[in-house]
C-alpha cells in the first residue's frame, strides 16, 4: 500500500483508465447518436459541471482556488452518468456497464488531483489508513504507558480523549507523542512541549501521516540522547469542513481549548513541563496564523512559534466577511486576534522567539511572512525568516518543520547533549538573529 497518490505510475494509471472508459462508454454507435445525442450528452454534462461547480463554490463557501485537474475529471464524471441516462437505450451492454465505471474512475482522479495540490495523503496507505481510522505506527493505548520503561529508540504515539472543560469545544480525539527518553524510568522527565496545529481542512494526524512529525522528532532524539519536545497534534477545528482560525467564534471556542484544556491536561497526565517557556506552537498553513496569533496573545501560555506559510491573521475572506463568519459581527474581536494589531500595542516581549517560513512560490506568504518578522522584532520577539523551494502542500511544512526543529528545541531548553548549533538551524549571526534567509535545505 505504500503506493504514492502523489506521482508516479497509480495517479495516471487512474486517470487513462478513466479517460478510456469514458471514450468506450460514448462509443461510436450509430449516426444518430453521433450528430445528435452524444453531443447533446456531452453539452448537457458540461453545464451541470459548472452548475455543480458554482454551487460548490457558492453554497459550499470555498475560498481558495481548486486545481484545473479537480474542474476536469469532475465534468468527466458528470459526462459519464448523462451518458448513461441519455445513451440508455439502444445502448449495447459494454456502454452501460462503462458509464459508471468510468464516472467513478473520473471521481477518483478529481479527488487525487485535489489531494496532489494539497499533499494531505502522501501513498494510498496514508488514505486508507485515515479514511479507516487505522492505528497509526508507533501508537498504543493510554493504560499501556504506565507500564513502558526502558531503553527504546523510538517514541511512541497516545490518542488522548482531552476534556473539554474549560472551552466546551466539541473536538476530535488528539495525538501525544512522547519521545524515548521520557520512557526510561518511572520518574518522567519534564520536557518541553509542542501544540502541532494543521491547516483548515485537517484531522490531528495530518501532522503525522502527511507532515512526517514523528519521524522527524525521532530523528532528532536519536541525535539528542533520546529527548526531543513531546508534540501535541491537536483538533483545532473540531470537523474537517469547519473554519476556525484557532479563535473563539461561532464555530466554536477553539481557542479556549488549545489554551485552556490542552495545556493542563498535557502538563498533569505526561508530566511535561509547566513553564510557558517551554510550551511553543507549529503550524502550517491556517495553523501557522494559529502559531504566530496564539502566542502573542498568550505569552503566559506559549512562548515560541513557527509559522509555516501562515496568513497575516485569522480570515474567512476580506475583513468584513472574516468579523461577521469568525467574530458573530465582533470588530472589537477582529482586532484583538490581529497579530499586528496586537503586536503593536503589547508590551515587549521577553525571551519570545519565532520562526517564519514560506515557500518560493508563495509570493504572498513571503511578504506577509516579513511583514510578521518584522512587527514581531520589533516588540522585542526573536525572529528567524526562511524562504525555501517549495509550494503550499503538506510535503513543504513537513520539510519545514525538519528544518526549525532543532532551533525550536534550543528555544524551548530541550534537555540531552547538544553540540555546536542544532542541525539545520541559521548559525548565531547578528544578521540571521534578525531575521535574514537562513541556508536552504539541502
Amino acid at each position: 500500500m505504500n503506493v504514492s497518490l502523489l506521482a508516479g505510475w497509480f495517479p495516471w494509471t487512474v486517470q487513462l483508465a478513466a479517460a478510456a472508459a469514458l471514450l468506450v462508454a460514448v462509443g461510436w454507435r450509430d449516426r444518430r447518436w453521433r450528430l445528435r445525442r452524444a453531443p447533446i450528452a456531452i453539452g448537457a454534462g458540461v453545464l451541470l459541471s459548472a452548475g455543480l461547480g458554482l454551487l460548490a463554490v457558492t453554497a459550499g463557501g470555498i475560498t481558495d482556488p481548486l486545481p484545473l485537474g479537480f474542474w476536469l475529471w469532475l465534468g468527466a464524471a458528470v459526462t459519464a452518468l448523462v451518458v448513461l441516462v441519455l445513451g440508455w437505450r439502444g445502448a449495447r451492454w459494454w456502454h452501460r456497464s462503462l458509464a459508471p465505471v468510468a464516472a467513478l474512475l473520473a471521481i477518483v482522479s478529481g479527488a487525487n488531483a485535489l489531494n496532489a495540490s494539497t499533499g494531505y495523503f502522501p501513498t494510498l496507505d496514508d488514505a486508507i489508513g485515515e479514511l479507516s481510522g487505522a492505528p497509526l505506527p508507533q501508537q498504543v493505548t493510554l493504560d499501556q504507558l504506565g507500564s513502558l520503561t526502558g531503553k527504546t529508540s523510538t517514541g511512541r504515539i497516545v490518542q488522548v480523549d482531552i476534556p473539554d472543560t474549560a472551552s466546551g469545544f466539541g473536538h476530535r480525539q488528539e495525538l501525544v507523542y512522547l519521545p524515548p527518553a521520557w520512557f526510561r524510568s518511572k520518574a518522567r522527565p519534564k520536557l518541553p512541549v509542542l501544540e502541532m496545529i494543521g491547516g483548515e481542512y485537517a484531522a490531528p494526524d495530518n501532522w503525522v501521516r502527511a507532515g512526517n512529525a514523528v519521524q522527524t522528532a525521532d530523528a532528532y532524539a536519536a541525535a539528542h540522547g533520546g529527548y526531543a519536545p513531546v508534540l501535541v497534534f491537536t483538533d483545532a477545528t473540531g470537523g474537517f469542513k469547519v473554519d476556525t482560525e484557532c479563535v473563539d467564534g461561532p464555530n466554536g471556542n477553539a481557542e479556549d481549548h488549545l489554551v485552556k484544556d490542552i495545556p493542563p491536561y498535557v502538563e498533569k497526565t505526561f508530566g511535561t513541563a509547566t513553564d510557558p517557556h517551554k510550551w511553543g506552537v507549529v503550524g502550517w498553513s491556517m495553523g501557522g496564523t494559529c502559531a504566530i496569533d496564539l502566542t502573542v496573545e498568550h505569552p503566559d501560555v506559549f512562548a515560541h512559534f513557527e509559522d509555516i506559510s501562515g496568513d497575516l491573521g485569522p480570515n474567512t475572506g476580506n475583513k468584513q466577511q472574516t468579523i461577521d463568519k469568525l467574530y458573530g459581527g465582533n470588530a472589537a474581536a477582529w482586532a484583538a486576534h490581529d497579530p499586528l494589531t496586537v503586536l503593536a500595542h503589547h508590551p515587549k516581549y521577553k525571551n519570545t522567539s519565532g520562526w517564519f517560513e514560506s515557500g518560493d512560490q508563495e509570493g504572498n506568504h513571503i511578504e506577509q511572512g516579513k511583514q510578521l518578522s518584522a512587527a514581531a522584532r520589533k516588540d522585542g520577539i526573536r525572529t528567524q525568516l526562511s524562504v525555501q523551494p517549495g509550494r503550499h502542500v503538506w510535503q513543504f511544512a513537513a520539510g519545514a518543520f525538519a528544518e526549525a526543529l532543532p532551533w525550536l528545541a534550543q528555544q524551548l531548553g530541550t534537555p540531552g547533549p547538544h553540540q555546536g548549533q542544532p542541525t539545520g538551524g541559521p548559525s548565531p549571526k547578528p544578521a540571521q538573529a534578525t531575521g535574514l534567509p537562513v541556508t536552504p535545505r539541502q
